[in-house]
């Protein structure tokens, strides 16, 4: 007789621990460790010897599931797993689901651990996202052992190894709108691989592809590993006069819930099509090497990525580059991002504030008085949404995207179209920041109507503040805090929200509160289609 425990728990006041509530895990038939299972196997031949029916049959079956439950609530009942049996995986390894749950089923000694350990051993073969389904089953062991149990992990592998997905967004952090795909294969290999080739196109002429694959476990190496190649270019011209191609390779280290660490080797080109580039931006043109490792620590206790309404969320980032020495491109980058959502109990309100906070220091000898690389540093600007994007500095609603900070006058080119010179202007480069700070404060509200509100459809008040310096090459002697605090850009405003699965949609009215020369803000209405920053 196998009891399922999540129906049993329905019916007995002091049931297992929750961990085994809602996981597909049975518990054992016998109820106690001394109880041999030849007894088992007698209360099921009097029960067909008796051959109850109706009502008194259930009755009889009731007080057996309950008898069990009864044991197992008064004290920790001994057990050992005798043998670990895995059924339904006709192209996934038994090696991966044993290296993934054999030694944690094992280390149970008691009913009560085993049947939370099952639970656990449940999720993590999820996790794998290469099974439809997963059941783990506890059952007896053999006559002559008694005492002991059999663990029976059945899994369903996926009907449908192949996934693709294709949509319209907007990022304005990179680019504008972009159409975006990508296809996923699943387990090609049997190892819980999953292998992903992904495109982007948008209309300012930036564009991505990649391929990656990513493994659950690697030999003795229990973290996921995973490999990216990728082709980027992005059009800078409208803000900061080039054109950045970057072809490189990805590798994820390490990676669990609160750490990822990661290593990438990057060939970067920057190119300056119109030839009026900057002074600035024309000594950094050329092609580059950049090495780089990054760690990232996150903590993430809100209770939603589109709309937290409470927690809080904490993330650092650290990140070296030039590590083979790549001359210009040696540098060490810091940023942290604090945020906390706090309900104020009426129409679902709830307050969201944050701040964050980076820097950019190059490194060598006189590192001070060496420029740092212009596409490293911190920009702000865009209309992506201060709430999800956690670990963002680039979010400051109502300016354009770069359009904050340090500028530089570009080199003027005299044109056979414009015969007076004084009438053509040849613009502002935004160089970005060495030292970026920004603030936001977000009041989330359900609106009156209950169409709205079965919808997920919200109101909210913001105000978001922030703004940028420049240290290196001997800028530091010219900063002060009271400056850099006197020269804050910000801005208000009031929107709709319109959630989805994957993005979160704004309408909102900004105000420009304070902007300062060649800054490039605009009071009005903005749109945003933003998805959360994946941590």
């Amino acid at each position: 007789m196998v009891i399922a425990a999540d129906s049993a728990a329905d019916q007995d006041p002091n049931p297992v621990p929750d961990e085994a509530a809602g996981e597909s895990v049975e518990a054992p038939a016998y109820p106690d460790h001394g109880e041999p299972n030849a007894d088992a196997a007698d209360v099921e031949y009097e029960d067909e010897e008796e051959e109850l029916d109706g009502e008194a049959a259930e009755a009889a079956a009731r007080e057996k599931v309950e008898a069990v439950f009864r044991r197992l609530s008064e004290a920790p009942v001994g057990i050992r797993v005798h043998e670990v049996i895995i059924k339904g995986n006709t192209k996934t390894r038994d090696a991966l689901i044993e290296a993934e749950v054999v030694g944690l089923i094992r280390s149970a000694a008691t009913v009560q651990d085993l049947v939370r350990t099952a639970s656990i051993a449940n999720a993590r073969l999820r996790r794998l996202d290469v099974f439809d389904s997963v059941h783990v089953l506890l059952d007896a062991g053999p006559p002559e052992l008694p005492g002991t149990t059999n663990v029976v992990i059945e899994v369903v592998e996926a009907a449908n190894p192949i996934h693709g997905s294709v949509g319209c967004f907007s990022k304005p952090e990179a680019r504008s709108w972009t159409v975006e795909g990508s296809v996923r294969w699943k387990n090609i290999f049997g190892y819980g691989d999953i292998w992903d080739a992904s495109g982007a196109y948008g209309w300012d002429q930036s564009s991505e592809i990649g391929i990656g694959v990513s493994l659950p476990r690697f030999r003795s190496i229990t973290t996921p590993l995973t490999a990216r190649a990728s082709l980027l270019s992005h059009d800078w011209l409208k803000f900061s006069s080039y054109k950045e191609r970057l072809l490189g390779l990805s590798f994820g280290l390490f990676s669990d819930v609160h750490h990822d660490l990661s290593y990438s080797l990057t060939w970067r080109t920057l190119t300056d099509p119109s030839q009026e580039a900057s002074k600035s931006i024309r000594r950094q043109l050329g092609h580059n090497l950049l090495s780089a490792l990054r760690y990232t620590y996150t903590i993430d206790q809100r209770d939603s990525h589109l709309r937290p309404t409470k927690g809080y969320a904490f993330v650092s980032t650290s990140q070296v580059g030039g590590l083979w020495g790549s001359k210009g491109l040696r540098f060490f980058r810091q940023e942290f991002d604090i945020r906390g959502a706090v309900p104020l109990g009426f129409y679902n309100a709830a307050l969201n504030a944050g701040i964050s906070a980076g820097v950019l220091l190059p490194l060598g000898r006189g590192f001070m008085e060496s420029p740092s690389s212009v596409p490293d540093r911190f920009f702000m600007g865009g209309h992506s949404s201060p709430v999800i994007s956690l670990g963002s500095l680039t979010s400051l609603l109502g300016f354009k995207t770069r359009g904050v900070g340090p500028t530089e006058l570009r080199r003027f080119v005299p044109s056979e179209s414009v015969t007076d010179e004084s009438a053509a202007s040849p613009g502002w480069d935004y160089l970005g920041g060495d030292f970026a700070v920004s603030a936001f404060a977000d009041l989330s509200f359900n609106l009156p109507l209950k169409l709205f509100q079965d919808a997920g459809i919200h109101g909210h008040a913001f105000l978001t503040a922030g703004n940028l310096a420049k240290l290196s090459e001997g800028e530091f002697r010219n900063f002060s805090f009271s400056k850099f605090g006197r020269t804050f850009r910000s801005s208000a405003g009031v929107g709709i929200i319109l959630p989805t699965k994957l993005l979160r949609v704004e309408i909102n009215y900004c105000y420009i509160l304070k902007q300062f020369e060649h800054d490039r803000g605009k009071t009005g209405i903005q749109f945003s289609f933003s998805s959360p920053t994946p941590m």
